[in-house]
Order: C-alpha cells, then sequence, then structure tokens
C-alpha cells in the first residue's frame, strides 16, 4: 500500500442508515443499507469528490467501544463500496472506536482510518467521558502489521476536553508521542480553523492536515488555501447529518473546491 498523503484532498462523508443493533435502526436490512450506500457514492463519484469517509453516524447514541454487529456491517458496507470504486480514496470512522476503525480499515483495504472521540488525552461528549485510545490503537498497529495511516482528530468540536493544552501542543503530542500519520483539526467558525491550522503549522510544518468540519461551498475556497484536505457531511445534507447528500449543494461544493485546487496546482 502506498502510503495516503492529501494534497487538497476533498472527501465526502458516507453515513448509512442506522444500522442493525443500533437504537434508531427500524427493519431495513443491510442489503438495503448497502444499496443505500452504494447509490450515495454514485453521485459522490460523480459531482468529483476525490474520495469518501464511511461512518456510522446514524448508530447514535454509542459509547467508545463498537458492537460486535457494528463492526461486521460497516465491514460488509465498506468491503462492497471498496469493490465497486477502486479507485475512490476510501477512509473508516467508527463512532467512537478507533481500535474497530483500524480493524475494519485493515480487513478491506481502506487508505486511512480517521480517529475521532479520541485518540489522546479526555474528553466529555453526550455519551459520558471518553478516554484516549492512542495506546491500544498502537497495539493493534503492531499485532496485525497493518500500513493503513491513522488520522486522528485533535479537539473535536462537539467534546468538551480535560485538561486542554494549547492546540499546537495537543497536536505535537497526537503526532509525536502517540503516533498519528495524520490530523483533523476543526473550530467553530472558519476564522477560528485558520487560527487553529496557524498555530498548529508552527510546530508541525509537514503533517497531513485535513479540516475536520464546518466546510461550506461559501468558505472552502479560502480554507483549501490552510489545509491539506476537507471532509464535509453538513453543509452537502442541508444542515442536518440524518439527511441524505444534496446533489446540488455537493456540485457547488465541488466547483469552489476545484477552484482551490486549480490555485495550488499552479504553485507546485
Amino acid at each position: 500500500m502506498v502510503a495516503f498523503k492529501p494534497n487538497c484532498t476533498v472527501l465526502s462523508m458516507i453515513q448509512p442508515p442506522p444500522l442493525p443493533g443500533s437504537y434508531r435502526h427500524t427493519d431495513q436490512t443491510i442489503d438495503e443499507i448497502v444499496y443505500y450506500s452504494l447509490k450515495e457514492t454514485v453521485m459522490v463519484q460523480e459531482n468529483g469528490f476525490d474520495g469518501i469517509i464511511i461512518q456510522n453516524m446514524n448508530d447514535m447514541p454509542v459509547k467508545q467501544h463498537a458492537e460486535p454487529e457494528a463492526i461486521a456491517y460497516m465491514t460488509r458496507i465498506a468491503y462492497e463500496i471498496r469493490k465497486e470504486f477502486p479507485n475512490l480514496t476510501m477512509g473508516i470512522l467508527m463512532n467512537w472506536d478507533g481500535v474497530a476503525g483500524l480493524s475494519v480499515a485493515d480487513a478491506v483495504g481502506a487508505d486511512f482510518v480517521r480517529v475521532e472521540h479520541l485518540f489522546t488525552g479526555a474528553n466529555v461528549t453526550s455519551a459520558g467521558i471518553l478516554e484516549a485510545q492512542c495506546v491500544d490503537i498502537a497495539s493493534l498497529r503492531k499485532r496485525i502489521r497493518t500500513k493503513v495511516p491513522v488520522f486522528a482528530d485533535v479537539y473535536e468540536v462537539h467534546g468538551v476536553p480535560l485538561g486542554r493544552k494549547p492546540i499546537e501542543n495537543a497536536a505535537w503530542e497526537a503526532v509525536h508521542e502517540a503516533f498519528a500519520d495524520g490530523l483533523f483539526i476543526a473550530g467553530n467558525s472558519p476564522a477560528e480553523s485558520i487560527e487553529m491550522i496557524e498555530k498548529v503549522r508552527t510546530k508541525l510544518p509537514d503533517t497531513p492536515i485535513f479540516l475536520g468540519g464546518g466546510a461550506t461551498g461559501d468558505n472552502i475556497y479560502e480554507l483549501l488555501k490552510y489545509y491539506d484536505g476537507v471532509s464535509v457531511a453538513t453543509w452537502v445534507k442541508k444542515g442536518d447529518m440524518k439527511n441524505p447528500i444534496d446533489s446540488e449543494r455537493a456540485r457547488i461544493f465541488m466547483e469552489e473546491a476545484n477552484k482551490a485546487k486549480e490555485i495550488r496546482k499552479n504553485k507546485q
């Protein structure tokens, strides 16, 4: 596997309907959920996205350790998408279990795993206090000899960090003490997202960093001047991650992102 390195890379979140066993699941079969996920991926590809991150976002509420059935269903969905779209970049995000996410990513040959809530430190969320999984993830990487890169969120906006440190120090720890290969960072506004990455770049000038949230069709052109890539969900789903991806918003988002890609291409 060639190490994944984003370069103005634009990813759409693929968030399947609630999986069997989760609180909001009703009667959809896994075959129907796979079909839904494949249809969304077709639309994402047709709009020119570079890839996707598959996340079981609609399984909320969840604790830190994923249920076995969720791991199995996410593996099935990711495998089917990988088979149909081998050229799309693929990341895996299991709510909120990075060990499970890395296992799924390795099984399906994904390009990276995203660890959100929580790689380092401790964080108060709606599910309680979540604690760092970097030790368990490092152990798994060693055991199975996986080459799947680990991209970690630092201070994701929906949690409250305990013992918060300056963002540049927290990011440095994630890379140099916990061995993340790349990061996801986002603030509560575009201005805060820019301020955060400028601070992080003082300590990590070469680490790949995605914008982890807050991107819209109005701000993505500006934000991609600072970040190596972006993952988008809420805006292309009309403000609610439970909605399907809106094709018109996806088109608008990629039009603006492509302007930023062109600028970066001309600088290289």
